[in-house]
């Protein structure tokens, strides 16, 4: 099996969808879904194989490179990246992007291996698990999924909570797909459709940025990114011995939380953040440049894109957008996902397993071409880099929809994330609470039409006990340990 995927047929197209990935992940409003529905009807007119390693080829490693403008200029190539520029953005401040740079490659590597690895052992039974989720243990997710957000935010944790209830405050902004009434549009056409999330945190992360920049004023004659930024495998390495359970945590944590569909790798990426925060040792160095901060993150992202493939194979049902268009064009093949699948098609599936596990190898050259290309771009001046932001941001707004408004948004988060950044509110927590604010609207509603009103199933179904446990203690481990740590050492001292 392995050798007739190392045929020139098929590494052609797979090597050449990798290098597209790069471009395309580490190009700020360009997503790792953009890219692969773009790719998808080229794929059409290869082999199956061929078009499977070109789809794959690209999933994966659009979500590594989005960590690149992530790491340098603090702006995320794809929203699985966003966790990406608290610490990697920190240390490629201090001088150390090409250090966080390369261990965001060698996790996300790992991470890939660890995800299709658990893929293969474990298909069946955990999409049988994420498929028993209901509407009301959705919403309990999303909730969790926003609590974190703002625990691992840096600064005043009511801060936190407010940037997320700002975050689904501008979800809602559209037409309620209940009763079809608008919601705060203010008679403007433009705004029925609501605020799409990619010109929003293009505005948020980039154009606040640059801003902030502007303000600063200083340095705008010298690189974006220092000349000690070079890569460095070897530091890399040896910070990758000093965390092997950190990796392989992250890494669990991201293929879980991919294979409930519609989680995805951004909240995968969130929820590795919040875990590694809450278990380290060095909790407080969090959002300052934590290698360990850069670490969890890209553990789970790509480890998150295998998970998503687990509902996807199995049942049939997609874990994220990417692997619905996969879907659809394993239509067109003829391979039908789902159970049968592993009773009739078994090479199919093999194979897929395959093309998922040589892609993370193949990602370590594919990679290292990325972030050398835009390291050396990024030895330009700040000020011609800050220019190319403007553009590239202008241009990602732009694209999505080939709409004049959400550039006019894009300005306009840019403003406010500028204003929220001068009064040291976390920009992270809005995105998150922008990205779940459907989920948990949505599903709540559905579970209260479902149950007729009635509230009780919301807090006593079985899985939704265990969701609500471990969000009470999410948010009282920390006050916890802190007792507990003030009490030892008075008990020390005493």
């Amino acid at each position: 099996m392995l050798s007739e995927l190392l045929t020139l047929q098929v590494l052609v197209p797979w090597l050449l969808g990798m290098v597209f990935g790069v471009f395309v992940g580490a190009t700020p409003g360009l997503t790792a879904t953009m890219a692969v529905a773009l790719i998808v009807p080229i794929s059409f007119h290869l082999d199956p194989n061929a078009g499977l390693a070109l789809i794959i080829g690209v999933s994966f490693t659009a979500i590594f490179a989005g960590d690149i403008p992530a790491t340098y200029l603090r702006i995320p190539g794809t929203p699985a990246s966003a966790a990406a520029t608290l610490d990697g953005h920190e240390l490629a401040r201090q001088g150390r992007g090409g250090e966080a740079l390369m261990l965001d490659l060698f996790c996300s590597c790992l991470g890939g291996l660890m995800g299709v690895s658990l893929l293969i052992a474990v298909a069946r039974p955990l999409a049988r698990f994420a498929l028993r989720f209901s509407d009301f243990e959705y919403f309990w997710l999303g909730i969790l999924g926003l609590s974190l957000s703002a625990l691992v935010s840096r600064g005043s944790t009511l801060k936190g909570i407010m940037a997320a209830l700002l975050g689904m405050l501008i979800a809602t902004v559209g037409i309620d797909v209940v009763s079809g009434v608008p919601r705060y549009t203010f008679g403007s056409v433009d705004l029925l459709d609501g605020l799409h999330f990619i010109p929003v945190m293009i505005g948020l992360f980039g154009l606040a940025e640059v801003l902030r920049n502007v303000r600063a004023g200083a340095g705008m004659s010298l690189p974006s990114v220092e000349h000690s930024a070079r890569l460095s495998p070897l530091v890399a390495l040896r910070t990758i011995r000093r965390h092997p359970w950190l990796i392989c945590q992250s890494a669990l944590a991201g293929t879980v939380i991919g294979a409930l569909p519609g989680a995805g790798a951004d909240i995968a990426a969130w929820g590795a953040y919040g875990l590694a925060k809450k278990t380290s040792r060095q909790a407080d160095k969090f959002g300052s440049g934590s290698v360990e901060g850069v670490i969890a993150p890209t553990s789970a992202n790509n480890a998150a894109v295998a998970g998503a493939w687990i509902p996807a194979l199995v049942f049939g049902v997609p874990g994220d957008a990417v692997t619905a268009i996969v879907l659809g064009a394993m239509m067109m093949y003829e391979i039908r996902p789902g159970p049968q699948l592993f009773e009739t098609g078994n090479s199919q599936v093999q194979a897929i397993f395959l093309i998922a596990l040589v892609t993370q190898f193949l990602l370590l050259p594919a990679g290292l071409l990325g972030i050398y290309a835009f390291g050396q771009i990024l030895k330009l001046p700040r000020r011609y880099l800050l220019i190319a932001v403007v553009i590239f941001s202008v241009v990602g707004a732009y694209a999505l929809r080939n709409s004049w408004f959400d550039v006019w948004v894009m300005f306009a988060f840019g403003l406010v994330g500028f204003f929220l950044e001068s009064q040291r509110v976390p920009l992270a927590p809005v995105i998150l609470g922008l990205i779940l604010s459907d989920l948990i609207e949505d599903k709540l509603r559905a579970g209260l039409i479902s149950s007729s009103g009635d509230l009780w199933p919301l807090f006593t179904r079985p899985i939704c006990m265990i969701l609500v446990s471990l969000l009470v203690t999410v948010l009282l481990f920390g006050p916890l340990l802190s007792l507990v740590r003030r009490v030892a050492v008075r008990a020390r001292e005493g």
